[in-house]
């Protein structure tokens, strides 16, 4: 493969909100947001034999992404999820148990793809059935892995985040996140840059990001520090927010860009789509462009 192939795996289904339904699951918004950056991406996942099912993939071929690995399963539905926003448009979830995520399959195809790729992005919640079993075998034969927290209690446990996080190269989590992987790992310290270097050394990780919401994400690789304080927006709500900051950030890192605007450009890129309604709002290249040249001042 000449160009740079990007694989997201994991969990796909519908976000039940107040006012309507809209796709989600953060291994998706991230697949959807690297698609919209021009990114040469695949997704892996499964989905009901029902409506919802036929709805995705009808999604899928409107936005031109190939759906020879969105697996259809017989016997478990399509993922739902009910999604409830407080004044602040923070969510919160209530993920249904056995979809058809939970049941991913490995097959040839797929492991011969993720062998290729330039990068493999997975989450936790993945982890949490049948669908563990085929991530361990994409692990073993991916070149650069991705590991996204999104840590969703009660689906996740001490010893299989260690575990997951010992086989990526990069680690991204929330401030809130970040402090509870400490206090998995025994970390002795309080500051967060502390932390951030003390759990890179007690996983192997060469590059750790932490968003902080508002105050923008601070990134660590071999090393080096870089840092962004924030976009100043209006939120609507924050579902797929750091899924689409951890889009930008991938599809930098893996074409060698310089990190520091790879850094700027994904927190510009959160706070778009914290400012649009639910996970995947159409943002283009030349949307993120015209919103940086705007708020240039927020860039260190």
């Amino acid at each position: 493969m000449d160009s740079k192939v990007i694989c997201c795996f994991g969990e796909i289904l519908w976000d039940l909100f107040p006012d309507g339904k809209k796709l989600g699951g953060a291994p998706f918004n991230v697949a959807s947001s690297l698609k919209d950056l021009g990114a040469e991406v695949y997704f892996l996942s499964s989905i009901g034999n029902d409506t919802l099912g036929d709805e995705i993939l009808s999604h899928f071929r409107t936005k031109n992404i190939p759906e020879e690995y969105l697996q259809v399963d017989t016997v478990h539905p399509t993922g739902k999820v009910l999604v409830s926003l407080d004044e602040n448009g923070s969510a919160q979830y209530e993920i249904e148990n056995d979809a058809a995520w939970d049941f991913i399959k490995t097959t040839p195809a797929a492991l011969k793809l993720i062998g290729e790729s330039d990068a493999f992005v997975f989450g936790s919640l993945i982890a949490r059935g049948f669908s563990y079993k085929a991530l361990n075998e994409f692990l073993k034969v991916s070149n650069y892995n991705v590991f996204d927290l999104n840590l969703r209690p009660p689906f996740y446990n001490d010893r299989l985040i260690i575990d997951l996080m010992t086989q990526a190269q990069l680690l991204k989590f929330n401030d809130e996140e970040l402090y509870l992987v400490a206090k998995i790992l025994d970390s002795p310290f309080h500051s967060m840059d502390q932390n951030i270097e003390f759990i890179a050394n007690a996983t192997g990780a060469t590059c750790i990001c932490v968003t902080k919401g508002m105050f923008g994400a601070v990134l660590y690789q071999n090393g080096e520090w870089f840092y962004n304080s924030g976009y100043e927006i209006k939120v609507k709500d924050t579902v797929g927010a750091g899924d689409s900051f951890l889009a930008t950030l991938v599809c930098g890192i893996v074409n060698n860009n310089e990190l520091q605007t790879t850094l700027n450009r994904a927190c510009a890129m959160g706070a778009l789509v914290a400012a649009s309604p639910g996970a995947n709002p159409n943002i283009s290249e030349s949307d993120l462009n015209i919103f940086m040249g705007i708020n240039s001042d927020n860039r260190r």
